[in-house]
């Protein structure tokens, strides 16, 4: 008997030290952690080399064509290294993807992401390679003495763009293009209804015009267009339509270190504007009304605001349009900076996708990855991808070649290639780089930046239900989105008085169900304990 309680005991005490073992191997979202990179001394050309590319691609085929000519004459400058491309249609496929395979060390090489993104990727153990000595290397650096084609040195980088990969003291990626957001308006609505466009939007001017295109006639047609439907202002992306406005009005966000400043005033008093329009119906957004380039194509919406980059969906001759010819209206499109609360001190978001390099145990593998990473900003790949929307290349060298500068002289040309509302979309951020921002990037900043633009679509969708919008409302909303985002747990990235907590993210379910596994291992320890104790006990009595 006492030998099968110690046999028992002992698979017992082994099970449990096993699934500790497991668990310690998957903590930091079950990922088994890396060592840190070092930099060889030189590449292994004899070597054979595979590596993978995620990269985003929505229903651009010229896009993806360029992949794979970026691959192509990469693949001929290193011929010993392979490259295989998958491609997503959403960034956000793309980081779950990332997330789930850091737990098993199957991370791709090399991914196009955004650095609120790496930021969550770094909680697995040295996944994400800092590139800051990469960089520096004379022979294989940024523009080094033996890279095998004509690579962009640092200084020749975007500073703004550059800077934009660089948080906890490392950068962790480099820029791979850049937009901002445009408002693209219906100019010939705007002088119908008897308005001149400023010089430079506000939003005073953008809420005027939008409520006097709300007029209708007796049989409820909208007097500007003559349709049934009508949403004069439509914003895409509102999480960066809250971020801006709190910038332009000089109030809180979020710190560098992570704190949450979200929820204040200011924040309330946009919210009560926003809630005064969307109630009139003068104002929507994408994900309760749907894309606003459908709309402003087909003469139903005046103002919509979309990134540059979508510039080839707008506009009466969009060549991405995907609107039957009968549904779209002839009318003039003029393509702006976004409104502005201080026109003469504009502020607009800074965007578009990085690259990084996740870490790998072989040394050369990861350098292979980095020279690919290169060739990213390369002046072929770089200005050919720029020209396939209203992005612009992250490097001076690209900028200002005599190549892209014939691009942007071209602009109007045609409506493909040199479609003129795509050409000023890009021209648009050329000229407003240095009244560009981005927000802080800390581990839990991508939900806080869902937070924002959920604040709006919840207030729009509220007083369409006819909910009264105010202050016991507004309490209530901080609330509900707090806890929806975690922002007060450890989850999430803020507690009611401000101060920070880290942001794990959701564990992969490998690691749920080791930590459960462990749970009942435990339980099922202190059972057999207190039987014994109570056998004892029984003896004792006896």
């Amino acid at each position: 008997m006492r030998t099968m309680r110690k046999k028992a005991m002992a698979f017992l005490l082994t099970s449990a030290l096993a699934a500790g073992s497991l668990t310690a191997l998957t903590g930091c979202h079950g990922s088994m952690g890396m060592g840190d990179f070092e930099m060889p001394e030189e590449f292994d050309s004899r070597g054979s080399y595979e590596i993978t590319f995620w990269a985003k691609n929505d229903t651009n085929k010229t896009q993806t064509a360029i992949y794979e000519q970026a691959i192509a004459g990469f693949e001929k400058a290193y011929p010993n290294i392979r490259v295989n491309l998958r491609l997503y249609t959403d960034y956000g496929k793309i980081y779950n993807d990332v997330i789930t395979n850091i737990s098993t060390n199957t991370t791709p090489n090399v991914c196009i992401t955004y650095p609120d993104h790496i930021a969550t990727y770094l909680t697995g153990n040295n996944q994400v390679v800092p590139l800051d000595e990469l960089f520096e290397d004379e022979s294989y650096g940024l523009g080094g003495s033996e890279v095998r084609f004509d690579a962009p040195a640092e200084e020749e980088i975007i500073p703004q763009f550059l800077e934009e990969c660089r948080f906890g003291g490392h950068y962790y990626a480099l820029p791979y293009m850049r937009s901002t957001e445009a408002c693209y308006v219906n100019k010939t609505y705007v002088e119908k209804l008897g308005y001149t466009l400023p010089e430079k939007l506000t939003w005073d001017f953008v809420w005027e015009v939008s409520e006097a295109a709300m007029a209708q006639d007796e049989e409820e047609n909208f007097l500007v267009n003559g349709q049934k439907v009508m949403i004069p202002f439509i914003y895409k992306s509102t999480d960066n339509m809250m971020i801006q406005m709190l910038r332009q009005k000089e109030a809180g966000y979020s710190t560098e270190e992570g704190e949450i400043r979200l929820f204040n005033d200011t924040t309330r008093e946009i919210l009560y504007t926003v809630a005064e329009h969307g109630k009139t119906g003068a104002f929507s957004t994408f994900k309760i009304s749907s894309y606003p380039a459908n709309f402003l194509n087909a003469g139903q919406c005046i103002f919509a605001i979309d990134s540059t980059a979508g510039a080839t969906w707008m506009g009466t001759h969009a060549p991405l349009s995907d609107m039957s010819e009968d549904k779209i209206v002839e009318f003039e499109t003029e393509v702006m900076p976004i409104p502005q609360f201080d026109p003469e001190h504009p502020w607009m978001i800074s965007q578009g996708p990085s690259v990084c390099i996740f870490n790998k145990s072989d040394p050369q593998e990861v350098l292979a990855s980095w020279l690919f990473v290169q060739y990213l900003l390369s002046n072929e790949v770089q200005i050919a991808y720029s020209e396939t929307e209203g992005y612009v290349p992250v490097t001076v060298k690209a900028q200002q070649s005599e190549e892209y500068q014939d691009y942007l002289s071209r602009c109007g040309e045609d409506n493909e290639a040199y479609y003129d509302v795509k050409i000023r979309a890009a021209q648009l951020l050329l000229d407003h780089t240095e009244h560009t921002f981005v927000t802080p990037v800390f581990n839990g900043s991508a939900s806080l930046r869902n937070a924002a633009g959920q604040l709006i679509e919840n207030t729009v969708k509220s007083v369409r239900r006819k909910e009264t919008i105010d202050e016991a409302y507004m309490e209530q909303l901080f609330e509900d989105i707090t806890s929806l985002y975690r922002l007060d747990q450890p989850g999430g990235s803020a507690v009611p008085d401000g101060s920070a907590k880290e942001d794990l993210g959701k564990l992969p379910g490998t690691a749920v169900v080791l930590l459960a596994s462990l749970a009942g291992i435990w339980m099922v320890m202190i059972v057999y304990f207190v039987a014994q104790m109570v056998r004892k006990r029984k003896r004792i009595a006896e």
